[in-house]
């Protein structure tokens, strides 16, 4: 059994890249922060703060992983309240147990999010840290919102994910730094086959490396 972590800023590009690298390998996928959407979603849905640590846990304790293929979790109103119950360390808790036992699976497993490497699955056998510089994340996430029909201006996206940054890597559970162990990748000037290449390259010379160890 193989994991592959992937750790990283918002809108660098990791979900692609662990969707191709699960592909690639034939590995199962599980996109962390889309568990952090959902329970989001479900305390705004229910017309509760998700700064209210009490409320986002008992969302976490409910959550219905049917509501995961929902594609309401990609708005930017959903993406912000996912960022604000993460910093509740029982929201964490919650979700801990499910993203651990996903990682369990024999044919092997991709997760990526912001505490995979550390947290999650802190002995998986590759780490991969995806960023990119900020403005150019906050293009992308523009393109993406725009695409969806959301009207809002590349500025606003830009102060969001300059928000979303900072409380990301200054929450005090979990908080999002790369593993010691993990390999750097900027995505700036990069397009996906570029960045799934190298990868591939990063994962496969680990796995050759595991093998010849275990032989």
């Amino acid at each position: 059994m193989s994991v592959i972590a992937i750790d990283g800023t918002f809108a660098s590009g990791k979900g692609t890249l662990g969707k191709a690298l699960a592909k690639h390998y034939g590995f199962t996928y599980l996109d962390t922060g889309k568990l952090y959407r959902a329970v989001g979603y479900a305390v705004l849905e229910a017309g509760l703060d998700p700064a209210d640590a009490g409320a986002a846990a008992q969302a976490a304790q409910d959550l219905d992983v049917e509501v995961l293929s929902n594609p309401i979790l990609k708005s930017g109103d959903v993406a912000v309240a996912a960022s604000k119950v993460a910093v509740h360390s029982q929201v964490r808790a919650a979700l801990l147990k499910f993203q651990r036992d996903f990682a369990h699976d024999d044919v092997g497993a991709v997760l990526d999010g912001r505490d995979i490497g550390t947290v999650i699955c802190p002995h998986a056998q590759v780490k991969l840290y995806v960023d990119a510089e900020p403005k150019e994340r906050a293009r992308r996430r523009h393109t993406e919102l725009t695409g969806y029909g959301e009207d809002i201006t590349y500025e606003t996206v830009l102060a969001q994910l300059a928000e979303r940054d900072h409380r990301d890597k200054t929450r005090k559970e979990a908080p999002l730094i790369p593993a010691d162990d993990a390999h750097l990748i900027d995505t700036t000037h990069l397009g996906i086959e570029a960045v799934l290449s190298a990868a591939i390259k990063i994962t496969d010379a680990i796995l050759a490396m595991r093998q010849e160890s275990i032989l």
